[in-house]
């Protein structure tokens, strides 16, 4: 099995570009949504470790925005609890999908929370900065303020960059994408060396 990572800045179009592959995707985003809204015993871990902020199941964002926003240490607290959940889904849709050829993992925290392996084929997804603001702030629920607490929790965008095997330059059009997705799928397939575009 070939596991392709995904990298990229928030709302850069990691889960587009994820999506477009057409291989079974791992979407961390979602599975924490899942979580929130469905899990009891995460709750219950939530309420006992910040019982300020978390009283009703199913957990809403604006109760986990409050807590990130309200201190400091709540982000770290929130993710030692979600990260240890998020490794074993990921590792049931492993075990789930082993005969299939390519799986895509889209996990905006890959590289942080070394849940990635050596032999994993990284793609960054870059896009111009004022073009993500834009989509940031088209998006329902978006803040600011949270916004630079996710930023200041990843690894700098160069050394992503940097531990990727391919570049995909996103300009939110699906035929770009689609093209670096069919010459990457290409490569990969037929080579697995190191090729950027």
């Amino acid at each position: 099995m070939i596991r392709i990572g995904i990298l990229g800045d928030i709302g850069s179009g990691k889960s587009f570009v994820a999506e477009s592959f057409g291989f079974p995707v791992f979407n961390a985003d979602r599975e924490v949504a899942k979580l929130y809204n469905k899990d009891k015993k995460i709750f219950r871990k939530l309420k006992k470790k910040l019982p300020k902020y978390f009283d009703v199941f199913p957990i809403n964002k604006k109760q986990v925005s409050y807590a990130i926003l309200d201190k400091k240490d709540n982000l770290k607290k929130i993710i030692r609890i979600i990260h240890p959940e998020i490794k074993k889904n990921m590792s049931n849709f492993l075990r789930k999908n082993k005969r299939k050829r390519i799986v895509i993992l889209d996990v905006p925290l890959l590289l942080e929370n070394k849940i990635n392996e050596k032999s994993d084929i990284l793609i960054f997804v870059s896009a111009k900065k004022n073009h993500i603001l834009k989509r940031l702030k088209k998006r329902k629920n978006f803040d600011q303020k949270l916004f630079k607490k996710f930023k200041k929790i990843q690894l700098p965008l160069d050394y992503k960059k940097s531990k990727s095997e391919f570049i995909i330059k996103n300009d939110f059009t699906k035929r770009t994408v689609l093209r670096y997705v069919k010459k990457i799928v290409y490569k990969i397939k037929n080579e697995r060396n190191s090729f950027r575009y």
